[in-house]
């Protein structure tokens, strides 16, 4: 889904020198990065590595631009040579560096800030899996004043909504063919991440490590406090900060903050947690498809854990990139799932609901907020997982989920 945005990047007309492509383990940023590179030095190479690490200068030199440096912490001289090269010559279309999103939890200081641009690759969406990656974008769409409604043909019913969930966008997962197969590759990623990936930021236990992330995972979508956190994976309030902190700079887990608007009194602060690949929740979880069809609960949950999925590499394709945000006021009277604030203050407003049959009622929350933000209200959608589009009023729509890549 990058792709657009990368070409554009890398114009060496109307681009940027040099841009850094993070992402979750997996997420495919070399495989990104190689579309739009004319020269690759890829440093997990001993040999590439041993050149470069010799003399990075003459390394960016050898070849025509845009160079890809892939795995750049290899050699964190390189990063040197780039910021030297863009501050000898400031012109697009210059360098790509992608790397593991450890990279953060390796590197000392930054010595990118304000020649590298930072693009970050969540897994693939719906729509990429589908290969409509040239498709507009939902968000696009819906946040047009006068688009219409969007219709869908032949939607998935809420199993295959829950399955679709399961599978995840990570490449190595969502096409790993079988369901034992995936599910055996989903608990390696985790143990990767616990015994490798996290323990370079210091000593950590990875037993701790994935009871956190399983006490995350049974969290995602909700918004629970630190003290049900450290009960239910046995690890004090430091401990929590610390691995927070980790996990998001391994892009494993997000808050999404509260959404504030000086109009409104009373609004809860506390972020909404999210795992960002929902194929984890089968490991991390303990689920399959079965069970989470038999707990209404954990259903809506990993509902909408996939349309935060959909929705959130679709953020980084709008400039200026909006912000990600929830809704709740302090005493739970009001909540709204996903809230896509833009820089102008203005705002679409989502519910999320597994439901086949979404009723006027679905939407009181929008219709408040609508209410008492006045124009800055763009519209309401109530996502739901029954087959058709539909609204009461023009400014609310119901939407099957597949609306997003349809």
């Amino acid at each position: 889904m990058l792709d657009p945005v990368l070409a554009d990047l890398v114009d060496p007309e109307h681009g940027l020198p040099a841009v850094l492509v993070v992402g979750p383990r997996g997420a495919g940023k070399t495989t990104t990065a190689l579309r739009h590179a004319t020269t690759v030095l890829r440093l997990d190479r001993p040999g590439e590595r041993g050149v470069v690490a010799a003399d990075p200068d003459v390394a960016l030199s050898a070849g025509p631009r845009p160079v890809l440096i892939d795995e750049w912490q290899l050699v964190p001289e390189v990063l040197g040579a780039v910021k030297r090269a863009v501050d000898t010559d400031f012109v697009g279309g210059q360098f790509i560096l992608t790397g593991s999103a450890r990279t953060d939890l390796l590197t000392a200081g930054w010595a990118g800030t304000g020649r590298v641009v930072r693009l970050t690759l969540w897994g693939m969406t719906e729509r990429e899996l589908l290969g409509r990656g040239d498709a507009a974008p939902f968000l696009d769409r819906a946040l047009a004043i006068d688009a219409e409604m969007p219709m869908v043909q032949d939607p998935p019913d809420l199993r295959g909504y829950v399955e679709r969930a399961l599978r995840g966008g990570l490449p190595q997962l969502a096409r790993a063919g079988s369901l034992r197969r995936r599910a055996l590759l989903a608990d390696a990623y985790i143990d990767q991440v616990v015994t490798a990936d996290v323990s370079l930021a210091g000593r950590r236990t990875p037993s701790m490590l994935r009871n956190y992330l399983r006490a995350l995972a049974v969290s995602t979508a909700g918004i629970p406090s630190v003290q049900r956190l450290t009960e239910a994976a046995g690890i004090d309030r430091a401990t929590v900060t610390v691995y927070d902190d980790l996990f998001e700079t391994l892009l494993l887990t997000e808050r999404v903050p509260a959404y504030v608007n000086n109009r409104l009194n009373r609004l809860a602060r506390r972020p909404k947690r999210y795992i960002t690949e929902p194929a984890l929740l089968t490991p991390l979880a303990g689920v399959d498809a079965r069970a989470v069809l038999r707990d209404v609960d954990l259903l809506g949950r990993i509902i909408d854990t996939y349309v935060a999925a959909q929705l959130r590499p679709e953020t980084e394709l709008l400039t200026p990139k909006p912000r990600l945000l929830h809704l709740r006021d302090a005493n739970g009277q009001h909540e709204i799932d996903l809230i896509i604030e833009l820089a102008d203050g203005s705002v679409l407003a989502i519910e999320v609901k597994a439901s086949v049959a979404p009723t006027r009622e679905d939407a009181r929350h929008l219709r408040w907020l609508r209410n008492e933000i006045g124009d800055r209200f763009i519209r309401g959608i109530v996502f739901h997982t029954g087959p058709r589009s539909f609204q009461f009023e023009p400014d609310i729509w119901y939407l099957p989920i597949a609306s997003i890549w349809q």
